[in-house]
Parts: structure tokens; C-alpha cells; sequence
């Protein structure tokens, strides 16, 4: 008796789901190996420098009260051997980001290193973190932050990143070795508390896997990415590319900047970091899942052909292989744990890399219907007009197609 047709099926997507996920482990750059990508790693970098450049941070700062004082002590302690100064933009916070900012200057003797300035009014076609980060440039270019000269590089850093006295030096000295126009550290994210544990690894997993850093860092290929928490810019990278007002209405600014250095000629690099370390914790479901919403249909640009395809494609290359579990053919059940394998064993790096348990590994299929539902819900704000919401601000630009 000929075996039921449903039964081809299962067997031909078990081919497909084992195919996938092996292109996925061998063939996109790697992108799972953390530890390849980890700049804690390894010799430091930079001592070699008989001069080292001069660095002005910028700090973007919206409604940052918890966080802004950690995060000027950490900048003003940074042991960098050149001359380093700090720009806080106070972007229009209404809870005290700026005053507290000032202090935590004052108190450590830093006042005159570490400035404070507030951001003017957000001009329309403008993202509310790239006219920040436009505002602190222009203040460092304007001789302020105590600076004699135009400074060689723009450090980058969110107001909720706390990062270690040598992380300049280290990332300054890899920029110099490597001739970088712009280089860029994935920080460490919270991976405390339940929701943490069970999706922020899943966060920076399939970040790599969209941006690959050895990809980031080929010359001859397309991608290009960074991490906006803490990126180190050349001066004369950023002019070459026209300034900020180049991606002023990007709402995933960092990816635009480093695709817009890359494009005019400039050399990027991405790597991973635990000693910069994100303050910002999230102690429900419902706060990861607005972290993604927040970017998830812009990165889709947009489109719902983009969305039905996605949502489409992270269910079954996901899914499928557990469900292959419970059909009645034993090659279709053989080849979906496979496939489920190799998806474990991409994923297993990343939970190791967060210390967490092996455990959570397999439950990235489990993950990814959460992270399904979160670009669902991130279309379905834009189509309400609530598109890249951040700080209060809907930031997604309308005049696009989404179709």
C-alpha cells in the first residue's frame, strides 16, 4: 500500500528544516561562535600608541534619571592616555536626566572634563537619538568638553551603559591597529531576572545572526551593522558621509551610520563586550517585548508582504522541526530532531555566554512565537501611528510603502 501523501510532505520538510539549519550553522559567517567575537578576550589592544587621538564621548540622554550618574562616573574615570572629554545631551528629560548628569560630574572633580547640554527643539524628519547625538557632536566640534582641537573620534555611549577604565584605551587602540573608520561593542545585556533569561540571549543570537561580525568586517561584503550602546566614530568618517543629517529619520540609527561608512569606503568591525555593561533591566515580558517592537517592522521596512514572509518563516524554521516530532514517519521525525539539534547547538554558545543554564538552549523555538508576536505587535503600531516608540516619541517615518 502506498504510503499517504502527508507523509511525502513530512519527509520533503524535514529536508528542507534539516537543510536550513545546516546552511544556518555552516554558511552565515559563524555567526553563532561568540566567543570569535568576544574583544574581552585575547592581548590588550593599544599599548603600542606613541600617540593616542583625541575623544570626545556623546552621551544621548532622554528621561535617564537611574542611570546618567553611573554612567558620567564611568566615562570620567576612563584611564585613557590622550585627551578625552564628555557631551551629555540632555534630550528634553523631563525627570531630572541633566541635573543629575552635572553632579555626578561635580563629584568627581570632572566638571570641567564632563559637560552638559540640552538638545534643541526636535526638527521634523528627525529621529529624537540622531538629533541628540547630532547636538553633541556639534558642541564637541564647537570647542567645548575641554578639547584644544577637533577631536579625532566620537565615542557613542547610551545613557544606561557603565563600562570599565579601560574600555576607551582597548577600543581606541583596536581602531588605531586596524585602521577602523568605525568600531562597535555589543554590551552586555541584564539577564537577571525570568523574561531576561528566557529572551535576551535569543536577542543577541539573532542579532548576529542578521549581522554576522565577520560579514560587518568583509570589505567585499554588503552587511553592515553596529551596536549604537557604544560605537567609536572617526571624526573625518562621520564628514564623509555628510554628518548625522545623512540618516537623520533612521529609526535603527546605529545599523544606518555604520551602513553609511561602509558605503562611503570606510573599514567597521563589531565585537562582543562584557565589561560594558547595560543598566537598563526588564522585569516583565511585556518590556522585552516592546524592546523589540520598537525596531522589529522598521527592519522589515515597512512592508506587509515583509511581515507575512518573516512571520511565515520564523514559524516554520522554528517550529517545524518539533513538530516533525509527532508525525508518523520515522524519517521525518529523525530529520526534525536533527534540525533541532543543530538549532540547539547554534543557540548553546549564547546561553553559555549569558552564564545561564544549557537548559535553555532548546527552548529556542519556544522563544522565537514570542518573538513572532513582538513583530506583529511592532506593525501593528506603526499602522496605529505608534511606530519606533521610545521615551514617549513615535519615531517611524509614514511616507514609506507598506506594501
Amino acid at each position: 500500500m502506498a504510503a499517504p501523501f502527508y507523509v511525502h510532505v513530512a519527509g520533503a520538510l524535514g529536508i528542507i528544516m534539516l537543510g536550513v539549519w545546516l546552511h544556518l550553522f555552516f554558511g552565515r559567517g559563524w555567526y553563532w561562535r561568540v566567543r570569535k567575537f568576544d574583544f574581552d578576550g585575547g592581548r590588550t589592544e593599544g599599548e603600542e600608541l606613541s600617540a593616542w587621538p583625541r575623544v570626545v564621548a556623546v552621551v544621548p540622554a532622554r528621561n535617564e534619571a537611574e542611570t546618567i550618574g553611573r554612567e558620567v562616573s564611568s566615562l570620567a574615570q576612563q584611564k585613557y592616555p590622550g585627551e578625552f572629554s564628555v557631551v551629555v545631551v540632555d534630550d528634553h528629560s523631563e525627570d531630572g536626566t541633566g541635573a543629575i548628569a552635572r553632579k555626578a560630574a561635580e563629584e568627581l572633580g570632572a566638571d570641567k572634563q564632563a559637560r552638559v547640554v540640552s538638545a534643541a527643539a526636535l526638527p521634523e524628519g528627525w529621529t529624537g537619538k540622531v538629533w541628540a547625538l547630532n547636538q553633541g557632536v556639534a558642541s564637541a566640534l564647537g570647542g567645548g568638553g575641554g578639547a584644544g582641537e577637533r577631536p579625532d573620534y566620537y565615542w557613542f555611549s547610551d545613557a544606561d551603559v557603565v563600562h570599565t577604565p579601560d574600555a576607551l584605551r582597548r577600543l581606541v587602540g583596536r581602531a588605531e591597529r586596524d585602521k577602523l573608520d568605525l568600531a562597535s561593542l555589543m554590551v552586555l545585556l541584564q539577564a537577571k531576572t525570568l523574561p531576561e533569561r528566557a529572551l535576551i540571549p535569543a536577542f543577541l543570537y539573532s542579532f548576529l545572526m542578521l549581522y554576522p561580525p565577520p560579514w560587518i568586517a568583509d570589505e567585499r561584503a554588503r552587511t553592515a551593522g553596529a551596536a549604537g550602546g557604544c560605537i567609536l566614530l572617526r571624526r573625518d568618517a562621520l564628514e564623509r558621509i555628510g554628518g548625522f543629517g545623512a540618516i537623520r529619520g533612521e529609526v535603527i540609527d546605529d545599523c544606518a551610520l555604520a551602513r553609511a561608512v561602509k558605503r562611503s569606503g570606510g573599514r567597521i568591525w563589531m565585537g562582543l563586550t562584557r565589561k560594558s555593561v547595560s543598566l537598563r533591566s526588564y522585569g516583565t515580558f511585556g518590556e522585552i517585548r516592546d524592546l523589540i517592537a520598537r525596531t522589529a517592522f522598521t527592519q522589515l521596512r515597512y512592508s506587509a508582504l515583509l511581515l507575512i514572509g518573516t512571520l511565515a518563516g520564523m514559524l516554520i524554521t522554528y517550529l517545524m522541526p518539533v513538530a516533525l516530532l509527532f508525525v508518523a514517519n520515522l524519517s521525518a521525525r529523525i530529520l526534525g530532531l536533527t534540525a533541532w539539534l543543530v538549532m540547539t547547538a547554534s543557540f548553546l554558545p549564547t546561553v553559555r555566554f549569558y552564564g545561564l543554564s544549557s537548559l535553555w538552549a532548546p527552548l529556542l523555538p519556544l522563544t522565537s512565537l514570542f518573538y513572532s508576536y513582538a513583530t506583529w505587535v511592532s506593525a501593528v503600531r506603526y499602522w496605529f501611528g505608534r511606530g519606533g516608540l521610545w521615551k514617549g516619541r513615535a519615531q517611524a517615518r509614514r511616507d514609506v510603502p507598506t506594501g
